[in-house]
């Protein structure tokens, strides 16, 4: 029975719904344009709801309370798809006019070609591979992810949280889905009136229930032995569910009378 009929049927927002039993169209093997398509329409997806916010006033935090760096702030963006954030970011830091070295890795080499051809060059790097795998000379200085971590198994997510505590500098940014009911049923609703990608319109409504509430989140970081007081986790409106971490070398310190 195909997964949009079993979530129809079976729903449940008190736990993450299984990986396997509801498997994203995106993730399967598919051609490079049903790729591309699906790509674009996910970008549609991210400005109509929005969905670059919350990353990007987390950003304005940091480089309101962080020192004044001698040199170009990396920002890298693991799990990027079709590079989407990372052009919202390079505008937002050329607005600011703040120095930053821009990356983007994806394991799927498809949505790395589609970001490629969609960004101007040499502004950002994409990269096809583990971001284990990713030891820039210079170091990274912020990790962000958007819509990722609800790709990931639960132990995957820890892993990925105490990858990001070791390897960061100033910080690292989760942007993800909040498992609720009224963004579930609003995403098919406005789907159905949409032209967006089939896969984009299978795949909404399954990501949110793969998706998190504060208590996931809690449970992960308590994995990864994050201190409670060091993160931060935020709703942002509509359906995002974010987790913030600004490292304690990061925080400009007060100046002394």
């Amino acid at each position: 029975m195909p997964s949009e009929r079993r979530t129809a049927i079976f729903l449940d927002f008190s736990h993450r719904a299984d990986l396997h039993e509801f498997p994203e169209m995106m993730d399967q093997p598919c051609s490079y344009l049903e790729m591309r398509g699906c790509l674009h329409s996910i970008e549609s997806v991210n400005r109509l709801t929005r969905a670059y916010q919350p990353t990007l006033h987390w950003l304005n935090h940091v480089y309101t309370v962080m020192p004044r760096q001698t040199q170009p702030v990396h920002i890298v963006d693991v799990g990027c798809g079709g590079g989407d954030m990372l052009r919202r970011i390079r505008r937002w830091a050329e607005e600011r006019k703040l120095p930053v070295v821009l990356t983007g890795i994806d394991l799927n080499s498809d949505a790395i070609r589609v970001a490629r051809e969609v960004t101007i060059p040499n502004t950002v790097t994409f990269l096809t591979g583990r971001v284990q795998d990713f030891q820039p000379p210079g170091g990274i200085d912020i990790v962000v992810s958007s819509l990722l971590t609800h790709h990931f198994e639960d132990r995957e997510i820890v892993d990925f949280l105490d990858w990001m505590e070791s390897t960061v500098r100033l910080g690292w940014f989760v942007n993800d889905l909040h498992r609720q009911r009224i963004p579930y049923y609003g995403f098919r609703l406005l789907s159905a009136f949409s032209r967006w990608h089939p896969f984009v319109k299978h795949d909404g409504p399954v990501s949110i229930l793969r998706s998190f509430r504060r208590e996931d989140w809690q449970q992960f970081c308590r994995a990864a032995a994050l201190p409670a007081d060091c993160y931060l986790i935020r709703e942002y409106w509509p359906a995002r569910l974010c987790v913030a971490r600004v490292k304690e070398g990061a925080i400009r310190k007060p100046a002394k009378d």
